[in-house]
């Protein structure tokens, strides 16, 4: 296709015009385009020059954990609210403006559910269509311009989850005419795909009980494959049918409460979790099988009990022949990815307190951090340690995520899309510039 000069000058200076980048990236599902939570977009600032990042628009919202996620000049978040009953809700806003464009709600009680402030799972944008996942199991496929529900499922009532304790979290995959979930159902019904059209089951696959991470697609062999950290395993599957490939028994010693996302790098997989510390897995290349290369576990979470790394949110970041995560008590650690031995810790990132949170997004060189206490950082992690570049405010904690937290917690994943970062809270959701 051939653009007129004239058109394409318009459009540039019209996107400019409304302080909205003409050549930017989305961010339509979690941790980004590609689920590896790399930010990609050029033009991007250096360092803050204020405290306190100025907001091109703020939103009014309901508790919940989710983050936003960024499509087609639209964003979407779910919240929960409690009066005059309770309800799940999904939003999409004007990323522009914050305008509302639509929002659907339906009742949902949590029934043996821990920290209830609303949903867990990023809402997943493919195709022109909305997928939510909603923490009793609730998953709606809308018209993502209108919010018109063009499919929906009762997945508690269908499939006998075998709900988790903090409820489902694990955000949809869309692959291949299919949105693919992690619920923990009954009858071989850990993980499921449906078909994105008509919402019928396309493949399930596992018996595993549901974890809260999200399951990610990895080259393996020469094929793609679904990587999932389930409540009992890692394994790899057929994306297109459910077939399983390998599967790895990691059972918890205690509870299920793997939360982080499986990361990826040269043929290895790493997982971590709050109570049974890390796992690396090789890969085969020639087969599609794998195998351990090393575990480690301290004799309890505490700092000083491990010097492995025992991640309760956070996803790590994996490069080369390091691993860089967030220790249970928000000690940042990097790992010798060779032999699981730590390197070295820093607590300057968080501050200290138990399950203390940061969200790391690579960026370059750089790693953007968006920790708990809601401020934005540009450090730099290399084997030598963590070097801050900048910190601003972004976004006031808030306590209905962690009530016992008395200063309020900012537990959800920002998304940095369109040379901007939306973050939100209990109370908001929030834009913020970033071009340079």
């Amino acid at each position: 296709m051939r653009y007129k000069p004239f058109g394409f000058i318009y459009a540039l200076a019209l996107a400019c015009f409304l302080g909205w980048p003409a050549f930017a990236d989305d961010w339509p599902q979690w941790r980004g385009p590609q689920r590896d939570g790399v930010w990609r977009e050029t033009g991007i600032v250096d360092k803050f020059t204020t405290d306190q990042l100025p907001h091109v628009w703020r939103a009014e919202i309901g508790s919940g954990y989710s983050g936003p996620s960024v499509a087609d000049g639209r964003v979407f978040i779910t919240d929960r609210i409690f009066e005059p009953e309770s309800l799940e809700r999904v939003h999409a806003f004007d990323a522009r403006n914050g305008q509302p464009l639509w929002m659907h709600s339906y009742p949902c009680s949590y029934e043996n559910v821990g920290y209830e402030a609303g949903p867990r799972a990023s809402v997943s944008i493919a195709d022109g269509r909305a997928f939510a996942l909603g923490a009793m199991g609730h998953l709606h496929c809308f018209e993502a311009a209108t919010g018109d529900i063009l499919w929906k499922r009762d997945l508690q009532t269908e499939y006998g989850i075998r709900l988790p304790i903090w409820g489902i979290a694990a955000s949809p995959l869309v692959k291949d005419g299919m949105v693919i979930v992690q619920i923990g159902g009954e009858n071989g019904a850990c993980l499921v795909a449906f078909d994105t059209e008509t919402g019928d089951e396309r493949w399930r696959s596992l018996g595993d009980r549901a974890s809260y991470a999200a399951p990610i697609l990895v080259e393996q062999a020469g094929r793609e494959v679904l990587v999932c950290r389930t409540g009992d395993s890692v394994a790899g599957l057929d994306p297109a049918d459910g077939t399983v490939h390998w599967r790895y028994p990691y059972p918890p010693e205690r509870m299920v409460i793997a939360i982080s996302t499986p990361v990826v790098d040269t043929g290895r997989v790493f997982v971590t979790s709050f109570y049974d510390g890390s796992l690396l897995l090789r890969l085969n290349s020639n087969q599609l099988a794998a195998d351990a290369i090393w575990q480690r576990k301290g004799l309890s979470e505490q700092p000083t009990q491990t010097d492995a790394l025992h991640s309760i949110i956070s996803t790590p970041l994996f490069e080369g022949n390091h691993i860089y995560g967030v220790d249970s008590y928000g000690e940042l650690r990097c790992l010798d990815a060779n032999t699981g031995d730590r390197l070295w810790a820093d607590t300057t990132a968080t501050p200290r307190a138990r399950w203390s949170n940061i969200h790391m997004v690579r960026h370059g060189e750089e790693t953007w951090m968006f920790n708990e206490r809601g401020e934005l950082i540009i450090s730099r992690l290399s084997p030598q340690g963590y070097q801050e570049i900048s910190r601003a405010k972004l976004i006031e904690p808030t306590t209905k995520q962690l009530p016992r937290r008395g200063q309020g917690v900012c537990w959800a994943h920002p998304a940095f899309a369109n040379r901007h970062v939306f973050a939100r809270n209990d109370e908001a959701l929030v834009c913020a510039p970033l071009a340079k």
